[in-house]
């Protein structure tokens, strides 16, 4: 078979699945399936989170392996981070008009922010042995905090008004995807435990509503 396989796509590989099941969530279109769906896109972002530290971890790694890496990585970002929250924009009701723009926008700018993100990280990787410290450009997973937590706080905004919020915040991080600005990156265990207490709450919504 074609392809790199061993334990550093793994990770990668339960993301891009973890998505793909979301999104089949949102298609239910019922409220624990979609908190589910929320889940998915939660648990995206761990694996996400993680899958460099553990393909650095493989200290044999060919050239090769490592530009697969990248590029699997990336792929998969744009299905979990992009496409994802697209479709739950949509269950929503941002299918016609100006209401679809955002879930397109978030599509496309996330395609162009790995597009750009893979060729600097190439580049970067090339001349320096470093770890990165900081991002040009909002990173794509951010979308897999941002998301869940404005979903957890639905209840305090008014149930009209929440779709349009939500397309706001969208159409906000698509901007922010392609915004050439500087982004410290936070510590991996800070970013663990806001994800890990987010899915927590999220996953006793989804049982509360069995």
């Amino acid at each position: 078979m074609i392809g790199f396989w061993n334990y550093t796509v793994i990770l990668t590989y339960i993301s891009l699945l973890s998505a793909v099941f979301g999104i089949t969530q949102v298609f239910e279109g019922t409220e624990r399936s979609l908190s589910i769906a929320f889940l998915c896109l939660l648990l995206s972002g761990i694996c996400d989170l993680f899958d460099g530290k553990v393909a650095r971890h493989k200290k044999d790694r060919t050239d090769q392996e490592k530009v697969f890496g990248i590029q699997i990585d990336s792929l998969a970002d744009l299905v979990c981070f992009g496409v994802l929250p697209a479709v739950i924009g949509y269950q929503y009701g941002f299918n016609y008009g100006l209401g679809l723009v955002s879930a397109l926008l978030i599509v496309l700018c996330g395609l162009i922010r790995l597009g750009y993100f893979n060729v600097m990280e190439e580049e970067r990787q090339r001349t320096s042995a470093e770890n990165r410290k900081e991002y040009q450009g909002l990173p794509i997973t951010t979308s897999a905090i941002v998301l869940p937590l404005l979903f957890m706080g639905r209840h305090n905004i008014p149930k009209a008004a929440f779709p349009y919020v939500f397309q706001f915040f969208m159409l906000a991080l698509a901007v922010l995807f392609v915004l050439n600005i500087r982004v410290k990156k936070i510590s991996a265990k800070s970013i663990f435990i806001m994800f890990t207490i987010t899915a927590l709450i999220i996953f006793g919504l989804v049982k509360l509503r069995q």
